[in-house]
C-alpha cells in the first residue's frame, strides 16, 4: 500500500441536472481561483460523476478528500451547506437518508473504498441542499448564491489541512483523522 499524500477535492454531479452540477460549478469555480492564489501543492480538483470506481481512483493513496455534493432533502432550503468530517470506517451522515440522484451514493463508495484498503485518510463531505434536478443546465438563484461561501470553506480546509501537516511533520505516510 503506498503511504497517503496530498489532498483530492471532487465534486461529484451531473450540470445537465439543474442543482445537481453544484459539485462540478463548486470545482469550476476553485479552479479560477486557483489560477490568481495557487492551492498548496499536491491538491488536485476533479470533476465526477460520482460513479464509485472513479470516485475510488481520484481519492485513492490521498492524505485527504474533499467531496462536494447536492442533496435534495424532503424540506430542503436551497443553498443550505452541510459539512462532515468522516473517519475511516465511519459513514458519512448524509448517507444515511440518501437524497442522491447516483444509483450507488458517495456513503458506498466510501465503504467499498475502506474495505478494499482504498479510502482517504480522512474525508470531509460538504452537502449543498438543492431545489431543481429537473434536465437542464444552471444552478437555481440560491444554490448560485452559496457558490462563494462554499468555495472560500473548501479552499480553508485545504489550506489549513496543508498548514497542520506541515507544522506536526504528519506528511506522506502518515494520517490525520
Amino acid at each position: 500500500m503506498k503511504p497517503l499524500a496530498g489532498t483530492a477535492v471532487i465534486g461529484i454531479g451531473n450540470e445537465f441536472r439543474r442543482d445537481d452540477g453544484v459539485g462540478w460549478a463548486a470545482i469550476a469555480l476553485l479552479c479560477e481561483r486557483a489560477a490568481r492564489r495557487p492551492l498548496p501543492a499536491g491538491t488536485g480538483l476533479a470533476q465526477c460523476d460520482g460513479d464509485p470506481g472513479r470516485l475510488i481512483t481520484l481519492w485513492e493513496n490521498k492524505a485527504l478528500a474533499l467531496v462536494i455534493d447536492a442533496c435534495f432533502p424532503p424540506s430542503a432550503q436551497p443553498g443550505r451547506t452541510h459539512r462532515w468530517c468522516v473517519a475511516p470506517g465511519e459513514v458519512p451522515h448524509h448517507a444515511a437518508g440518501r437524497q442522491s440522484t447516483h444509483g450507488l451514493g458517495l456513503a458506498e463508495a466510501f465503504c467499498l473504498a475502506g474495505r478494499l484498503g482504498r479510502g482517504p485518510g480522512r474525508l470531509i463531505v460538504y452537502a449543498v441542499e438543492g431545489a431543481d434536478r429537473s434536465l437542464g443546465t444552471g444552478l437555481t438563484p440560491a444554490v448560485t448564491a452559496a457558490l462563494p461561501g462554499l468555495v472560500r470553506c473548501i479552499e480553508e480546509d485545504v489550506r489549513q489541512y496543508s498548514r497542520r501537516t506541515r507544522r506536526t511533520g504528519f506528511g506522506p505516510g502518515s494520517s490525520l483523522v
